[in-house]
This record gives C-alpha cells, sequence and structure tokens, in this order.
C-alpha cells in the first residue's frame, strides 16, 4: 500500500499521510476526536476551545469564512504544527507523536506541491516507492478515479491548479485511506471537474472512508455532506447533522404579494420583525401561527397574496446567519 507525508518527504506541501501503513487504523475509535482544541499566533487566538468528532463514514463538512481558523485546525489535526491547548486523536492516536500515530490517514492541507519537472505519474510512483513501493496499476487507477489518467504523462509544472488539486487526492487515495483529510479540494476546478469531484467524495464512504471536508463552496456541502461544522472566529458556532441544524432555525415563509413594502409594515405591527424583501418577494421568520395571522391581516389589509411558500433554508443562509454580525 502506498503513503507519503509531503510536509515531511520534501515536495513542499503540508500533506498529512504518513510513511506508514493503515492496517491497524481501525480499532473503533472515531476516526477524529478535537477537545478544547487551541492556537496562538502572539496575542492572536486563531483557535480558541474548537470540539469536534468525526464519526466512521461522515462526509464531514469544515466549515468557515476567511481567517475563521479551519486551515489552523486542520494543521494541528495532522500533528503539522503543534497546538497551544486541547487534545487530537485520530483513531485514538495523538498526531504530535510522529508519523505512526497517522496510520490510515491521507490527504492534503492547502493546495498540494508536487516535482514540477516529473511527470504526474512519476511523482506517485515516487512517492509510493517512499511508502515502500507501488503497483503500477493502483497508480493508474488513482490517477484514472480522479480524471488524469490521460495527462499522466505530462510533467506536473505544465498542471493547471485544479489539476494540481485532483493530483493531491491522487496520491492521498493511493494510501487506501480510512480517513480522508480534504482542504479545499475543488479549489480550481471547472464545473464539471466540481461534479466529478462530487461524486468521488459521495463514493468514498461506501468503500469505508471516512472524510473530514474543508471547503467555502456551501452548495458543495450540502451536496455530500451528512455532518457540518461551522467555525466563525475561532470557535465553532455549530456541530451536528444538517438536518439538526436546518431545524435549529426553523424554516422560512416565501410570500408575493403586489405590495412588499405594506406587507413587511404591516407583518411588523403583527409582531413579526423578521421581515424582509428580497427577489420580488417577502421572507418571513416566523411560526407557523404567525403566518396565518398575517395572512389574516393581509387579507382585511386588501393585499390579495400570489403565492405562500414555506421553505428550508439553503445551508448558505444558515451559515451567514452564524457567522456574520457576530462579535
Amino acid at each position: 500500500m502506498c503513503a507519503h507525508v509531503d510536509g515531511w518527504s520534501g515536495t513542499g506541501s503540508d500533506v498529512g499521510a504518513a510513511s506508514v501503513r493503515s492496517g491497524s487504523a481501525l480499532n473503533g475509535s472515531p476516526p477524529v476526536e478535537v477537545q478544547s482544541l487551541r492556537k496562538t499566533y502572539g496575542h492572536v487566538v486563531a483557535v480558541d476551545g474548537v470540539d469536534l468528532t468525526v464519526h466512521t463514514g461522515d462526509v464531514y463538512g469544515y466549515l468557515g469564512p476567511n481567517g475563521a481558523g479551519k486551515t489552523t485546525t486542520l494543521r494541528m489535526v495532522l500533528g503539522l504544527i503543534r497546538r497551544d491547548g486541547g487534545a487530537v486523536r485520530l483513531f485514538g492516536r495523538d498526531p504530535a507523536e510522529g508519523p505512526a500515530a497517522l496510520a490510515g490517514v491521507a490527504g492534503f492541507v492547502e493546495s498540494p506541491t508536487f516535482y514540477p519537472y516529473l511527470s504526474g505519474r512519476e511523482n506517485l510512483e515516487l512517492l509510493g516507492t517512499l511508502d515502500g513501493g507501488c503497483p503500477g496499476r493502483w497508480v493508474d487507477e488513482c490517477l484514472d478515479r480522479v480524471g488524469l489518467l490521460d495527462r499522466a504523462r505530462d510533467r506536473v509544472g505544465g498542471y493547471s491548479l485544479g489539476m494540481r488539486q485532483r493530483l493531491g487526492i491522487a496520491a492521498s487515495l493511493m494510501r487506501r485511506p480510512a480517513l480522508l483529510v480534504l482542504d479545499e479540494p475543488a479549489n480550481g476546478l471547472d464545473p464539471a471537474g466540481i461534479r466529478d469531484m462530487r461524486q468521488l467524495i459521495s463514493e468514498l464512504p461506501e468503500q469505508g472512508v471516512t472524510i473530514l471536508y474543508s471547503s467555502h463552496l456551501l452548495a458543495e456541502v450540502e451536496d455530500v455532506c451528512n455532518r457540518v461544522a461551522i467555525l466563525n472566529a475561532g470557535r465553532v458556532a455549530f456541530e451536528g447533522g444538517l438536518d439538526e441544524l436546518r431545524a435549529s432555525f426553523g424554516e422560512t415563509t416565501r410570500i408575493v404579494t403586489p405590495d412588499a413594502a405594506r406587507t413587511v409594515a404591516i407583518a411588523a405591527a403583527s409582531g413579526i420583525a423578521a421581515a424582509k424583501v428580497e427577489d420580488d418577494a417577502v421572507w418571513i421568520d416566523a411560526p407557523t401561527s404567525a403566518v396565518d395571522a398575517l395572512t389574516l391581516a393581509l387579507g382585511s389589509a386588501g393585499i390579495p397574496i400570489r403565492s405562500l411558500t414555506r421553505e428550508r433554508r439553503s445551508l448558505e443562509e444558515l451559515f451567514f446567519q452564524l457567522t456574520e454580525n457576530t462579535s
């Protein structure tokens, strides 16, 4: 089996795959357990008491605005930087103890970097050699899975950013990991590449791979992830299932009328403060009983309702509600 750690083998990127076999990785412990994780840089607190748990089979989305501490967290999770407090366990092992604690773990933090003067296949063969050897057919299979088999002979120096991202995933898959850590894997991909990435990620849990997936593409996370953590200013604002997140905020109501401004005013007079006009409709955050009362009030005011729908909130809406206008 193939494994590599680019951060330690000299290829120049933070890649969390240990040069060890992963047969001992599945020991019954959760793939990722983080408790009270903390990291400071001088007076700046980058990560402040983060708790999260990734269960076996999860596609776990790790979200947050730029500067929230996502990448710093992932580096500590993979043992690439020291933590200033808290605990990390990968399958029950502390990554700070060295490469052996990363058995069964693969992935990359930020953009993976390879030797530009070597081809894609040669880069992967080199990584396989560092791990004790790897059959050429497995290298080709990993390249094929990320759509790079037809460019395998080309030098990586001529690859686009999206192609290098896909090569990084191929390098990670060579390990046959039990835990795959991906930091912005769709960075630089075109729409077709994002579609293929989504399909690949959705298939991996069926093959025994748990995924910790950091991304700013909220629609992609919503499509492939079953659980998420949303980080804001170094702290976890939410952790749990997507359904739990939506339920914690409730549904929203969309009302289309010929007089949106008066509708908002009547909603406010009825005690509904959370009403706004967007896309030629009035959006209301209120329980069903309040919406029922509003429809009667609109009828009494002579304002017809052209449509009224209860809609599930998107992950994007919930993300902004958790991360904007907070101290």
